[in-house]
């Protein structure tokens, strides 16, 4: 699993990356977590609101910093 967590290093975006890997390590996931911070890639990847998260992807989150608890949920769905 590749989990992106998109956003320009703002600090909404910063914590969105915290709770995705709060998420990850509550889950016991095998999955990759990484920053997009770049607005070359983030337009690549079409995504047009920020904070944002992509699993495999697929966007799952989009301009909002989601909770841990609501992030398990999310990620639960797409084991």
């Amino acid at each position: 699993m590749i989990i992106k967590v998109i956003g320009e290093g703002c600090k909404d975006c910063d914590k969105l990356y915290e709770n995705v890997t709060e998420a990850v390590n509550e889950l016991n996931l095998d999955a990759k977590v990484e920053k997009v911070e770049d607005l070359i890639e983030i337009v690549k990847l079409g995504v047009m609101t920020s904070p944002s998260v992509m699993v495999d992807g697929k966007l799952v989150v989009s301009g909002n910093v989601a909770s841990v608890k609501n992030l398990v949920k999310i990620l639960k769905k797409e084991m």
